[in-house]
């Protein structure tokens, strides 16, 4: 499947849009599902090489509408992409963890259960829906730690990057290497992942066998030292699924997602 496929589809849309800064795309949008709840939340992370020119929280409308159907809220955030002012190291991570840490604020509201959230992300939102799960690890010196994270139960990572040091060694990331120069700063000490292992809290990592855009092997790369470390890291390789596939509601690949996300807050 390619990218048009997607995007000529009727595009759901969302229960509500909440800001959590000035800028316009410090912005999180909400799916709420039916019934007084509380309902149990997945946090979603786009992807989209950490670019805000190429992706927006939008390209997962259709995932998280699927969500919402199954009594799953959905908190779908977006951040500023390094191509944007503000962007970068420490911003783009910042925006992640500030639309993360909002839910905090709305939860009353809407009747979300911060007892039961699991991160979800796609492509370069897997790498920072690790990274979220991760936070309480940073190193005291960091300027993006934060004295009291969102606890996050699991991670299911749909086609993510992450490791970001093995991708800066390889042109064949996807995103390629200059990106990923712009999203750290150098600095992997707290931009990495596995710099925090381990996360303690366990980890799904779903891939397309066909994936052309990231490459399969990431997966397992990133998976073994964690596990070594002490996490609980799982891959899922789903035959005949590209890149796209991952975020499609009726492919073979989100059944498998949709699954570990029910699992992982306990329906």
């Amino acid at each position: 499947m390619r990218w048009p496929d997607l995007f000529a589809r009727t595009r759901p849309t969302p229960s509500a849009s909440i800001r959590y800064g000035d800028d316009q795309l410090q912005v999180v949008d909400l799916w709420l599902p039916t019934g007084p709840g509380p309902h149990p939340v997945a946090l979603m992370v786009h992807g989209g090489c950490w670019q805000s020119e190429i992706a927006d929280r939008r390209i997962m409308n259709w995932i998280a509408d699927d969500l919402r159907r199954r009594g799953i809220a959905v908190w779908n955030i977006d951040y500023r992409g390094v191509d944007r002012a503000g962007g970068g190291y420490p911003g783009t991570f910042l925006d992640a963890a500030a639309a993360a840490d909002s839910l905090r604020v709305h939860a009353a509201r809407y009747n979300l259960d911060l007892a039961r959230v699991v991160a979800v992300g796609h492509s370069a939102g897997g790498h920072l829906a690790l990274w979220l799960a991760g936070r309480g690890r940073l190193p005291a010196s960091s300027p993006l730690r934060a004295a009291d994270p969102l606890p996050i139960a699991g991670v299911v990572s749909l086609g993510g990057l992450p490791d970001l040091e093995e991708a800066a060694r390889a042109p064949g990331s996807g995103c390629g290497t200059e990106v990923i120069a712009q999203l750290t700063g150098g600095r992997f000490e707290d931009t990495s992942v596995p710099r925090l292992a381990p996360l303690g809290v366990p980890q799904v990592l779903i891939n397309g066998a066909q994936d052309r855009i990231i490459p399969a092997a990431y997966a397992e790369g990133y998976a073994a030292p964690m596990r070594k470390a002490g996490d609980n890291v799982r891959v899922h390789m789903v035959e005949r699924t590209g890149h796209v596939e991952l975020i499609v509601p009726e492919s073979d690949a989100w059944k498998v997602a949709a699954s570990e996300i029910g699992q992982a807050l306990g329906r």
